[in-house]
C-alpha cells in the first residue's frame, strides 16, 4: 500500500491530488490575474492540500554538469532503490521551486514504495518560469534551461543504475509546457511525459529573449496537425526512433493559458504519433471530466487528454494519474 501522507481528492478517484497553480511565463512587473502583452510573474494560489513529503528528504546537487541558465537540482532517491531504476523530472510553475513542488505532489511518496528517483528542478530567475520561448531553449542543445534539465537526467543516469528506456517528465503550468519542449527536444531520452495546463512545443516562442508570449497564451497561434507536428521532427531531423506517449491535462475555462492550447497540443501530437484525430474513445470520468485517447494497443495509449470542464488554469494537479500513465503506480 501506498505511504501517502495526506489524501485528497478534488477530482476523479485521485490518491493524492494538490492545487498548484502557476502562470505560463514572465518578465518583470505586472501582478494581474489575466497576463498582458508584458506580464511577469502571475500570482499563485498556495496549494490548500498538506505536503506529502518532508522537504528533508531532498539532497541538493550543485554540480550535475552544463547548466547555461543557472537552474538548481534537488534530488529524492529512495533508501531501496532498485537496480534499473527509473526517473521522473518533475517541473514546478512559475513563482514556485523544486523542493515546493516536492512537498505537494505524491511523487516521492509513491516512489518510496514503486522505486524510483525524482528530479526536482529550480527555476532562479526572478520569474520563477522555466523558458519555453527563446530560441536557444526551442533548439536541441541550444542553450538556456533544456541543457540543463539533459544535464540533470544526465548526471542522475551517470551517478545511478537506472533503466535508460523507462526516463519521464510531467509539469505543471510553465513546468507542463517545459514538458511539451523536452519531449520533443529529447524524444531519444524521455519515454513519456505529463503535461498540466501547457502549450504546445514551440508555441510560445517569441524570436528573441522575451519569456512570454501572449499570442500562444490567449489561444491565438492555431496550426494545421501537420504543421505542428513539423515543429516537433524539425527540432530532431535526424530522429527516426519511437516519439513519447503524452498525457494532456487542461480546464476549458483556463484565463492563463486558453483552452485553445490543449486543443492545439493533441492535434501536434497526434501528428507526431502518425494518428487520426478520430479518438480511439472518449469516455465521461465524472465531474466535469472527459478523458480521449488516441492509439491504443492492449489498454495503452500514445496519447491521453484529460478535458476539465469549467475548470481554470488552477487545476487540481492528479500526480497520480500521471504516474499510472508512467507505469510507476
Amino acid at each position: 500500500m501506498l505511504k501517502l501522507r495526506t489524501i485528497y481528492t478534488p477530482l476523479l478517484t485521485i490518491l493524492c491530488a494538490c492545487l498548484l497553480v502557476a502562470c505560463g511565463g514572465g518578465g518583470s512587473g505586472s501582478s494581474t490575474s489575466v497576463p498582458t502583452a508584458e506580464p511577469t510573474v502571475q500570482p499563485t494560489v498556495e496549494p490548500t492540500a498538506e505536503p506529502t513529503a518532508a522537504p528533508t528528504a531532498l539532497t541538493a546537487i550543485e554540480d550535475f554538469g552544463g547548466n547555461p541558465s543557472d537552474l538548481a537540482m534537488h534530488l529524492y532517491v529512495p533508501e531501496n532503490l532498485p537496480n534499473m531504476a527509473p526517473v521522473l523530472l518533475a517541473v514546478h510553475y512559475c513563482t514556485g521551486d523544486g523542493p515546493t513542488f516536492h512537498r505537494y505532489t505524491p511523487y516521492a511518496d509513491v516512489a518510496d514504495t514503486v522505486g524510483f528517483i525524482v528530479i526536482y528542478p529550480s527555476a532562479t530567475r526572478s520569474s520563477k518560469c522555466f523558458d519555453v520561448a527563446t530560441p536557444q531553449a526551442l533548439e536541441r542543445d541550444g542553450g538556456s534551461d533544456p541543457v540543463a534539465l539533459r544535464a540533470m537526467v544526465n548526471y542522475v543516469q551517470t551517478n545511478y543504475n537506472v533503466d535508460n528506456s523507462r526516463i519521464y517528465v510531467t509539469g505543471v503550468s510553465s513546468g507542463a509546457m517545459m514538458t511539451n519542449l523536452m519531449l520533443a527536444l529529447y524524444p531519444d531520452v524521455f519515454a513519456a511525459g505529463a503535461a498540466f495546463a501547457g502549450v504546445p512545443y514551440a508555441c510560445f516562442a517569441t524570436g528573441d529573449s522575451q519569456e512570454w508570449s501572449n499570442a500562444c497564451a490567449t489561444g491565438a497561434v492555431l496550426n494545421t496537425p501537420q504543421a505542428w507536428g513539423d515543429l516537433v521532427r524539425n527540432a530532431n531531423p535526424s530522429y527516426n526512433g519511437p516519439w513519447p506517449r503524452v498525457q494532456l491535462w487542461h480546464g476549458t475555462n483556463d484565463e492563463v493559458l486558453d483552452y485553445n492550447n490543449f486543443e492545439e497540443a493533441v492535434e501536434q501530437w497526434t501528428n507526431v504519433h502518425g494518428l487520426a484525430l478520430t479518438p480511439f474513445d472518449t469516455t465521461d470520468q465524472g465531474n466535469g471530466v472527459t478523458l480521449t485517447r488516441y492509439g491504443v494497443t492492449n489498454d495503452e495509449a500514445l496519447i491521453e487528454a484529460y478535458s476539465m470542464d469549467g475548470v481554470s488554469h488552477n487545476l487540481p494537479v492528479d500526480g497520480m494519474a500521471a504516474l499510472r500513465f508512467f507505469g510507476l503506480d
